[in-house]
C-alpha cells in the first residue's frame, strides 16, 4: 500500500495515508477494484531468480515455454496449473537456492548449465536439455549453421564465420572465443534447481512487500518456514493494513482471519514427488479469485491433484471448530467443506464473523478500495473543511451502496458512516459503525409438519 497504512489506536501516525481499523459488533472514483492476484515464491528450473514478475493467466497459457522453460502441459508446470486454475495474475518469484551456512553440496544450490560454446540463460536443471547443433553452410565453406534444440525442438539457427558472430539468444549466451567445428550436437550440463532455505523464502517475503495482491500462497511445509509467513502475514495486516489472506499448510500457531490453513494431503496420479501439501496453490489461487460476493463453500475442486477426503464426520465437525479449511466427499466430488480461516479465539472486536473469509473479502475490498480513493483523489488534493469531508463521504456512500446492489451487504443506512475531522487540521475521521455482511448459505434447518 503506498504511503502510510495499517491499524490506528491514537491519532498519531506520522506518513500521510490511509490508515484502517476493521472491528466486529458485541452481538479515483467510487469503484470496486478486480480480484484475483496470487503471490508465490516458486522453486523452478528455469527464468529469472531471485525478483518478483507478474504473469497472466492468458500469457501463462500462450508463452509457459518462454517464461518458465517448460510447455503448458509438462509435468513440470502442475504448481503453476493448479494457482492458475482460479486466479488471474500471480506475482511469481523463482527462489534463489543459496548455499547454506554448512558445507553444501554442488545440487543443493542453483548451477548453471554449460558446455563448449554456450551458457545457459539461467540456472536450473532445464539447462541439461538444451543442446547447441553445428552444421557446415554447404553454400559457404568459411561459414558454419548453429541451432540451438531443447528437447529436440530447434529455437534459434544463425549461420556465421566465427563464435563472436553469434548473438545471444532466449536460451543460451554464446562464447565469443570459442572454436567452431562441426558436431550433430553437444548438450549443456551441470544444471541444478537447489534446495531452497528459509533465508530464501525471507528473501521472497521482502520482495513482495511492497506488491498488491489478494492472496499470499506458502508452498513450504517446513513449520519454521510456515510459521514465518504466519507472523508475516499478521504483521503486514495488522501493522501496515495490507488487505490480503494467507494460504499455508497446517498452521499450528495462526489463529487469525488472515490466515487460511490446509489441512489435506494430496498427490498427483501421474507425476511422482508432488508433495503432500500442493493443494496450497488451488486454494491460492480460488481463494484470489473468488468475487466479494461470493463464498468457496461446497465449491468442487477441479484440479488435477488426487485429495485425501478420507474423514469421518466427526473428524470433520472437530476440523471445522479447529478453524481448518477442509475438503470432502460429497458424493464421489470432492468439495470445499467451508471457508473459513484459523480464526479461533473470538473477542468482542473479533466475533464469528471473522471466522468466515467471505466476510474477510469483503472487509479486505473495501479496505482496498477506500484507500486508493483517498489516496488518489484526496490526499494533498481536496481541503480538509465540511464541502471536502463531505465529498469523501458521499463518495464512500457510493461505494457502500455499490457492494450492496452486489449483494456482498444489505440493508446499508448511509447515517451509519460518520466522516469528521481529526485530532488536527490535516486528520480526518472516517467510521462505518454496523455494516451487515451477507454471507452464502451453509446450513437448512427444516421441519416438516404432517397431518
Amino acid at each position: 500500500m503506498a504511503l502510510g497504512g495499517g491499524n490506528w489506536l491514537t491519532q498519531n501516525k506520522k506518513l500521510p495515508g490511509y490508515y484502517h481499523n476493521v472491528i466486529s459488533l458485541k452481538r479515483a472514483s467510487a469503484e470496486l477494484s478486480d480480484r484475483g492476484i496470487a503471490a508465490v515464491p516458486l522453486n523452478l528450473s528455469w527464468g529469472k531468480e531471485g525478483e518478483v514478475f507478474a504473469v497472466e493467466r492468458s500469457d501463462f497459457q500462450k508463452n509457459s515455454m518462454k517464461i518458465f522453460g517448460y510447455d503448458y502441459t509438462a509435468p513440470q508446470m502442475w504448481a503453476l496449473r493448479e494457482i492458475f486454475k482460479h486466479a488471474v495474475k500471480v506475482l511469481c518469484y523463482r527462489l534463489k537456492a543459496t548455499p547454506g551456512s554448512d558445507e553444501t553440496d554442488a545440487t543443493d544450490v542453483l548451477q548453471t548449465a554449460t558446455n563448449t560454446y554456450a551458457t545457459a540463460k539461467y540456472p536450473g536443471v532445464r539447462g541439461n536439455d538444451i543442446n547447441i547443433v553445428i552444421e557446415k553452410d554447404i553454400d559457404d565453406d568459411e561459414k558454419f549453421i548453429v541451432k540451438t534444440y531443447v528437447s529436440y525442438t530447434c529455437y534459434d539457427t544463425q549461420t556465421v564465420a566465427t563464435a563472436a558472430e553469434l548473438v545471444s539468444n532466449d536460451w543460451v549466451d554464446f562464447k565469443a572465443d570459442a572454436v567452431l567445428s562441426a558436431t550433430a550436437g553437444m548438450p549443456l550440463e551441470g544444471g541444478t534447481d537447489g534446495v531452497p532455505r528459509g533465508a530464501d523464502y525471507q528473501s521472497f517475503l521482502t520482495a513482495i512487500e511492497s506488491y498488491g495482491y489478494h492472496t499470499l500462497c506458502c508452498p513450504a511445509s517446513d513449520s519454521v518456514i510456515v510459521d514465518l509467513f504466519v507472523s508475516f502475514a499478521k504483521s503486514q495486516r495488522e501493522d501496515y493494513g495490507a488487505p490480503f489472506s494467507l494460504v499455508v499448510w497446517k498452521p499450528e500457531k495462526a489463529d487469525h482471519e488472515g490466515t487460511i490453513g490446509v489441512w489435506n494431503k494430496s498427490s498427483h496420479p501421474t507425476i511422482e514427488g508432488v508433495p503432500e501439501q500442493a493443494l496450497v496453490y488451488w486454494v491460492a489461487g480460488a481463494e484470489a479469485g473468488c468475487a466479494i460476493n461470493k463464498t468457496l463453500t461446497n465449491m468442487s475442486y477441479d484440479g488435477e491433484l488426487t485429495v485425501d477426503v478420507d474423514y469421518s464426520q466427526t473428524e470433520l465437525e472437530a476440523a471445522i471448530e479447529e478453524g481448518k479449511f477442509m475438503f470432502h466427499n460429497v458424493d464421489g466430488d470432492v468439495c470445499v467443506l467451508e471457508d473459513i480461516n484459523t480464526l479461533v479465539s473470538l473477542t468482542d472486536t473479533k466475533g464469528e464473523i471473522f471466522q468466515s473469509n467471505q466476510t474477510m473479502r469483503v472487509a479486505d475490498q473495501i479496505s482496498n478500495d477506500i484507500a486508493v480513493l483517498f489516496n488518489t483523489q484526496y490526499l494533498g488534493k481536496v481541503q480538509n473543511d465540511k464541502p471536502g469531508r463531505g465529498a469523501l463521504w458521499n463518495d464512500v456512500v457510493c461505494y457502500h451502496r455499490e457492494l450492496e446492489r452486489l449483494r456482498a451487504i444489505e440493508d446499508f443506512d448511509p447515517e451509519i458512516i460518520t466522516c469528521d475531522v481529526g485530532d488536527t487540521e490535516k486528520s480526518v475521521v472516517l467510521t462505518t459503525n454496523g455494516l451487515n455482511v451477507i454471507n452464502a448459505m451453509s446450513q437448512l434447518y427444516m421441519t416438516t409438519a404432517m397431518q
